[in-house]
């Protein structure tokens, strides 16, 4: 099969463009998925320094957090939660691991699994479910729902 010198020209610039163009896509992608990890990062940071002002900064007001502790439900407010990273004094660590992101204008979800260690040790794992809103400029926790098991590996 023989292809024209205009025509191979053409097909080569095409596959150019369209190299150019995803990868413009993917850097304005990667990009908006860091900063929705912003307040999620900013939510883990404020935990390990035990910083309640921190935690409140993360999340809109009146923000949920719920989760399944070992089978039993548990519901409190980002405020109360705050209240509880604030009163403690061991130090505490909570990271997750290969985030799944999916964003729709401004309306995010974050579901990753997790490992949260206690002086350094591993107490529990599980996965954290985000949901996040795009308000005044800013990405914010609108709720957390997570599993928390003692079942986890090194």
């Amino acid at each position: 099969m023989k292809i024209s010198r205009s025509r191979l020209l053409y097909l080569l610039a095409a596959g150019a463009t369209a190299a150019a163009l995803s990868t413009l896509w993917f850097h304005h992608a990667h990009a908006e998925e860091q900063a929705v990890l912003v307040p999620i990062n900013l939510l883990f940071d404020g935990m390990a320094k035990r910083d309640a002002s921190a935690v409140e900064a993360s999340a809109i007001p009146g923000a949920a957090f719920v989760s399944m502790q070992y089978g039993a439900l548990h519901q409190i407010t980002f405020t109360q939660f705050a209240e509880q990273v604030g009163a403690g004094t061991t130090h505490i660590d909570e990271r997750i691991h290969d985030p799944l992101l999916r964003i729709d204008n401004d309306l995010a979800v974050v579901w990753a699994p997790f490992v949260f260690r206690i002086d350094g040790k591993i107490d529990h794992c599980g996965t954290d479910l985000f949901s996040l809103v795009h308000n005044n400029g800013k990405w914010l926790i609108g709720s957390l729902s997570a599993t928390l098991r003692k079942d986890c590996a090194e």
